[in-house]
């Protein structure tokens, strides 16, 4: 049994109906009745802060509506709306649907988004990752892009922000360790691929990630050579819900990487706590190491509980040869960054 975010998206309705509009004060409704009347569009008072309006396309009012007339507060707080298609009527439990006008923005800026997963509009990028002592690539990070209808691609700085607009950040993140899996197996990958994960997306990893384990296995993926990566796209506060992801995936067989330790969640003693197999020392610290003493007292204490409790180092952000060679004197077992190459389509296949 499943949890309703594991079943399919609906995206926002563009059909035609009937829109229930409730205003916090008397004068929003009297703005809002002049916009109906400058649109052409039909209405009727139901009192002087409550009014139905008869819209052709849904989403295009909406959309509309939030471009003009209403600032960012009456947005948030003060307009309040509840859309019914035609054939449907008002009852008491339709009305736990009304939204904010601003709740009803941030669906419609995930529309794209919607398209994108559900037309498979996802592709993924890969960066080789280093064994410094044998200087041969360990892996590849896989780092996943949006596709334009152009061949243009959308980073995921902009996918999250629509994921995170519209409550997707479930949906994407699935897509998105899917997309992974499938690409590196078209591209014939055997060695290491880390795969992204947000922590705050999954709810039961049980059943969250249920889909993603299915893949790997029809995929032949041999567990040991998937590393899933805890990234901080959200700020994680629940360690132990943090914990049971992690502890889930080594149980199937799977590794486990903490990203940019050294900042935000990743404090020293939590590397303990949660026992990964390997920690990405964030790239704020490895910029200028070689010559930035604090840094370098902050790495060596990473470098020194990792080796305590067995975990892998990964230095990330390297892009100068000096910064190598610092971390590679001072423990650092994996190295990842432009000084070997750029996130590509096509995986580099040696230095």
């Amino acid at each position: 049994m499943s949890c309703q975010k594991c079943q399919n998206i609906q995206p926002v309705t563009n059909t035609g109906g009937n829109l229930l509009i409730s205003c916090a004060v008397v004068e929003l409704a009297e703005i809002m009745v002049e916009y109906l009347e400058k649109n052409k569009i039909g209405y009727e008072l139901e009192d002087k802060r409550t009014l139905w309006a008869k819209i052709d396309t849904f989403a295009d009012a909406i959309s509309d509506m939030c471009k003009t007339h209403f600032t960012s507060k009456v947005l948030r707080d003060d307009v309040k709306m509840l859309f019914l298609e035609s054939h449907e009527t008002l009852t008491p439990s339709a009305l736990i649907r009304m939204k904010t006008l601003q709740q009803y923005k941030d669906l419609l800026s995930s529309q794209k988004l919607i398209e994108i997963i559900e037309d498979g509009s996802l592709t993924t990028h890969f960066q080789p990752i280093i064994d410094i002592q044998t200087s041969n690539i360990y892996g590849y990070e896989s780092l996943v892009r949006g596709v334009e209808d152009d061949g243009s691609l959308i980073y995921p700085d902009k996918l999250f922000g629509w994921a995170k607009d519209g409550d997707m950040l479930f949906y994407l993140d699935r897509a998105c360790r899917e997309t992974s899996l499938k690409t590196a197996a078209v591209k014939n990958i055997h060695a290491k691929v880390f795969i992204n994960f947000v922590p705050t997306a999954i709810y039961d990893p049980n059943h969250c990630l249920q889909s993603t384990v299915a893949w790997a296995k029809q995929l032949n993926f041999d567990p040991k050579n998937i590393i899933f990566e805890v990234v901080e796209s959200e700020y994680v506060t629940d360690i132990e819900h943090l914990k049971t992801i992690l502890d889930f995936y080594k149980s199937q067989g799977y590794m486990v990487a903490l990203d940019d330790v050294g900042s935000g969640y990743s404090s020293l003693n939590m590397i303990a706590k949660l026992l990964p197999d390997i920690i990405k020392i964030d790239r704020e610290i490895i910029d200028k190491i070689d010559t930035n003493a604090v840094n370098q007292s902050i790495f060596k204490a990473i470098v020194q509980i990792a080796k305590e409790n067995g975990i892998i180092v990964l230095a990330e952000g390297i892009e100068r040869a000096e910064e190598l060679a610092f971390c590679a004197k001072e423990g650092a077992d994996l190295a990842q960054g432009y000084y070997f190459g750029k996130p590509s389509a096509e995986p580099r296949r040696k230095l």
